[in-house]
């Protein structure tokens, strides 16, 4: 995969941005940021990779795991979403200070519509449990397109 940018860090245990434009058709398994943000700053990533791609233009695939803050990534307008793929959904915060009102807000407002409708109605965003929705179910059920 070629990059756009350089200057790619590593945090975490996953690999994050900073300063630099987007990959070229970059994916939540390139990236390793399929298991979501653990405190603010990590945060901040997941948000920084969605203005990087959407400000490029370029495809982004969730192609794999995608819990917590890594769902937001349906946010980006070249976004696809993989059939085996498998997103995780719950209420944002943390165990050590409790559910956020703010983070849960932020992350229902990257989801289209009909998914923020359906993971309100059926309370995913209520708790920290994960409910999971299949990549299948995402593209079928949501209208998230199908990576090719």
């Amino acid at each position: 995969m070629a990059a756009i940018g350089t200057r790619v860090g590593r945090a975490c245990g996953f690999l994050w941005f900073r300063g630099a434009p987007a990959y070229a058709d970059g994916s939540v398994s390139s990236l390793r940021m399929g298991y979501g943000a653990r405190n603010p700053a990590e945060f901040a990533q997941f948000q920084s990779v969605i203005q990087q791609y959407n400000a490029s233009g370029e495809r982004f695939r969730i192609d794999s795991h995608c819990q917590s803050a890594c769902t937001m990534f349906l946010s980006i307008r070249n976004v696809c979403v993989s059939p085996g793929a498998t997103l995780l959904f719950h209420a944002g915060g943390s165990k050590l200070r409790g559910i956020s009102p703010v983070r849960t807000q932020q992350m229902l407002s990257t989801y289209n519509a009909a998914l923020q409708q359906y993971v309100t109605a059926h309370h995913f965003m209520d708790t920290f449990d994960f409910h999971p929705i299949s990549g299948s179910e995402i593209i079928k059920r949501f209208g998230y397109p199908a990576c090719r």
